[in-house]
């Protein structure tokens, strides 16, 4: 048995800790070939301080094995402080043990097989009036469009909110997440400072929303509606607080990260015609059209390979957070009580010995005969993995797919010249220049 006397001989990660109070923070947010930099120079696992605290990062699929089995024993999930301030005390995020399990199980809910079946009408119906949209546009810039429309989706069917996207709570909603993770200096002028304003008068906005169905007959098919009735298994519901704070997750988790994948998926279909030729094929000879069934969009096999490689190539999420709660030892290092640990998603999905021509896009290998998913374990971890794995991880999926397969079969799009498509990182990953288009309805 290993003593604490034993971990604190070994050694700790190599690596640097960079300035006094902000360590490495600004070059881990803005700087995008960070952690590349820093596996050339020490390998898969180093050491830094961000966000005022050390830090160790841990890459590739033993890793995140690793940490996801050792879950409330050796770490438990955490974020930065402005990630967990802007999201709020009472939030599932946030939370860990006993209280994260009996939330998640509530929250969970909202993401039922049945409960994705009546979400499908709303999805399809946005989605072509967004195509239609579009088409009248001209040149345009496709992300906040994007934005636009995941919006409108996510505030329809979780609060019951109609064009979401014109509405007060998406232009919070937007500077709210500009703040997510930034230096925590609450002044007016920085970007945590005009977040955290923005998710009060948030909440009030949500407020207003709950109060209101609260005072009426619960009859609405929307998220909401199940966490208004919801009981955990001592029969107690959600506080206002807490629905308040898990509203606004459902929100961010259906909004956010979802935006960076579609909005990655039509980038790189129009760089590779090829692979567009091939789900247009596959589109046709399925020959589904609306009103899809869940059954028909999981037999979009080729379809589901490209949204596969798309998350692999650029994963919305670049990492996850966890804190140690104990010391532990991983790979001979000593990793003391009270750092935090980040797991890569990003860097995961570009191991070699995996990924064969890592920075090619190819989705064959995805298909069945490859499966390159299941050659190791945790390998592609696009919605993270173990207890916290990505609670709307379904939605997610199921929302890629409609939008795709809509897109594919009713508009041809292209990229507008002159642009710079470098991704931007932050909040997560898009095209720098707002990815520009133009968009015409197919015959």
């Amino acid at each position: 048995m290993t003593t604490n006397s034993d971990l604190k001989s070994l050694p700790l990660p190599p690596g640097d800790s960079g300035l006094p109070f902000i360590g490495e923070t600004l070059n881990f947010l803005f700087d995008r070939n960070f952690n590349t930099k820093k596996i050339a120079k020490y390998g898969k696992i180093f050491k830094t301080n961000i966000f005022g605290n050390p830090s160790v990062t841990m890459i590739g699929g033993e890793a995140n094995e690793f940490l996801f089995r050792h879950e409330n024993q050796y770490v438990v999930s955490t974020w930065p402080k402005s990630t967990r301030i802007l999201l709020g005390k009472t939030s599932l995020a946030v939370k860990s043990g006993d209280f994260h399990t009996s939330r998640r199980k509530i929250l969970a809910q909202a993401f039922q097989p049945r409960v994705l079946a009546s979400y499908l009408p709303t999805i399809e119906a946005i989605t072509e009036n967004y195509l239609e949209k579009w088409s009248k546009l001209g040149e345009f810039a496709w992300y906040p469009e994007l934005r636009h429309y995941t919006f409108d989706i996510a505030a329809k069917l979780f609060v019951g909110l109609d064009n979401g996207s014109e509405t007060r709570l998406c232009a919070l909603f937007e500077e709210w997440c500009n703040g997510l993770f930034s230096i925590p200096v609450n002044l007016p002028f920085t970007k945590f400072g005009k977040a955290l304003k923005c998710r009060e008068e948030m909440l009030r906005e949500i407020e207003v929303i709950v109060q209101q169905r609260q005072g009426q007959d619960n009859i609405k098919s929307d998220a909401l509606s199940l966490l208004l009735t919801a009981e955990d298994e001592n029969g107690h519901r959600l506080t206002l607080e807490e629905l308040k704070d898990q509203v606004l997750l459902l929100l961010f988790a259906g909004h956010e990260t979802l935006t960076s994948a579609i909005a990655s998926f039509c980038l790189l279909t129009a760089q590779h015609p090829q692979v567009l030729a091939k789900i247009r094929q596959e589109q046709e000879t399925l020959n589904y059209k609306p009103p899809f069934s869940l059954e028909q969009l999981k037999e979009m096999t080729y379809l589901e390979q490209v949204l596969k490689e798309v998350l692999r190539l650029i994963p919305p999420v670049g990492g996850g957070f966890r804190q140690a709660i104990e010391d532990f030892s991983y790979e001979g290092y000593y990793i003391p009580k009270g750092w935090t640990v980040q797991y890569q998603i990003a860097q995961t999905h570009q191991d070699e010995t995996l990924y064969h021509d890592k920075d090619k896009f190819e989705p064959d290998r995805f298909s069945p005969e490859n499966s390159v998913e299941k050659q190791k374990k945790f390998g592609f971890v696009p919605f993270g993995g173990g207890l916290r794995e990505c609670i709307g991880k379904e939605f997610a999926r199921l929302e890629m797919r409609v939008f795709a397969s809509l897109l594919t079969q009713k508009a041809e799009w292209e990229l507008s010249p002159n642009q710079d498509l470098t991704m931007q990182l932050i909040p997560t990953p898009h095209p720098k220049d707002g990815l520009k288009v133009r968009l015409t309805m197919r015959n």
